[in-house]
């Protein structure tokens, strides 16, 4: 008698997991063995070892865009001083520009906040698609930095005008390309370590910004040597710098939004699945981030002889093996097969008018 054990899932931040699954056909010194292997390896996704959970690395999210706030704030003021010291309205210009691009972090500061919330029935998958559509504003910024850079350039290209106040606009430049390149890195860094593309991209706005503090920078260093096109020259060619990080951040926007995942994760999930015991081939497997949360949709394999509780316990052990090997995947959808006899047919036939659809 043969036995299709549909689908299971159990959420990666689900309390109290139960570990001790058995391992059909391995025989009891297997499961001796995969017991003492629980007692010796910490588990990340048991309660106690949570420290790279969903919910804390929206925190860490939140964390790195306060702190970058406070930095591009300081950096702000820093440059404010200078403008109050000097006069100088072209600096106050870019002072207000820095500033303002801040204020990118405010949407994905509400998308990290969302992502924290519960699923619904009308939202089943939660709201971590949020960070998409904050990174989408994001890229739109960075692009609009852009334009604004090129039409600087190409007016004081057309309109000449003598920079004055050339170290007081120097020292501001430094402050705020300094500023500006730390906020990126460290953004970046994060995004990075939770998943978070539209972080990462936030990251890539602020480096932007530090590109146009270093165009006044470079700008005054070439009026102070008396080349007069410095100012226009300079800003075409930081234009071009932030269309290469425009690239960059789009790129990492629209890989999340079309649901694109490493390669390398889909190898270590599939190496996985034919590890655990009774697994006898892998079907399609599936990753998609929503937000910085990875899920997984995975078929298998089984013999057909298998009751129905030795086919859970197999597919509990693979949604078990996804976990360990696949960073930031908080839960997995596991479809058990059987493996026809000789003679049997397709046990999908029902099925084959809708896939061929």
């Amino acid at each position: 008698m043969h036995h299709d054990h549909g689908h299971h899932e159990h959420p990666h931040q689900e309390p109290g997991h139960p570990h001790d699954h058995g391992h059909p056909g391995g025989g009891r010194l297997a499961r001796l063995w995969h017991r003492a292997g629980h007692l010796l390896v910490p588990h990340s996704h048991e309660a106690a070892d949570k420290l790279d959970s969903a919910l804390e690395s929206s925190g860490r999210g939140m964390r790195a865009l306060w702190v970058s706030l406070v930095v591009l704030g300081i950096t702000a003021l820093a440059q404010a001083v200078i403008v109050v010291i000097s006069g100088s309205v072209a600096l106050l210009g870019d002072t207000v520009h820095n500033a303002a691009d801040a204020l990118t972090a405010v949407p994905l500061g509400i998308a990290f906040v969302l992502g924290r919330r519960a699923a619904t029935r009308r939202f089943t998958y939660g709201y971590g698609r949020a960070e998409d559509l904050a990174g989408i504003v994001i890229v739109a910024t960075i692009a609009a930095s852009a334009l604004f850079a090129a039409w600087t350039a190409v007016d004081r290209l057309l309109n000449p005008r003598e920079m004055t106040h050339l170290w007081v606009v120097a020292a501001a430049a430094v402050v705020g390309f300094a500023g500006n390149e730390w906020v990126a890195r460290y953004r970046i860094r994060v995004g990075r370590q939770i998943g978070s593309a539209a972080l990462v991209a936030d990251g890539l706005h602020a480096r932007t910004d530090g590109y146009t503090s270093l165009a006044v920078l470079l700008s005054a260093g070439g009026a102070a040597m008396g080349w007069q096109l410095a100012d226009p020259v300079v800003g075409l060619l930081i234009t071009a710098a932030i269309l290469l990080v425009l690239r960059d951040a789009a790129r990492e926007v629209f890989h999340r939004m079309m649901d694109a995942v490493e390669p390398v994760l889909v190898d270590a999930a599939e190496t996985a699945l034919r590890t655990v015991p009774g697994v006898r081939e892998t079907g399609q497997l599936r990753l998609r981030w929503i937000g910085h949360r990875l899920r997984a949709e995975a078929g298998i394999v089984i013999d057909g002889s298998q009751s129905v509780r030795d086919g859970h316990a197999i597919a509990v052990e693979a949604e078990h093996a996804l976990l360990h090997a696949v960073p930031k995947l908080t839960s997995a959808v596991i479809h058990t097969d059987i493996q026809p006899a000789a003679g049997e047919g397709d046990p999908h036939h029902a099925l084959a008018h809708h896939t061929h659809a």
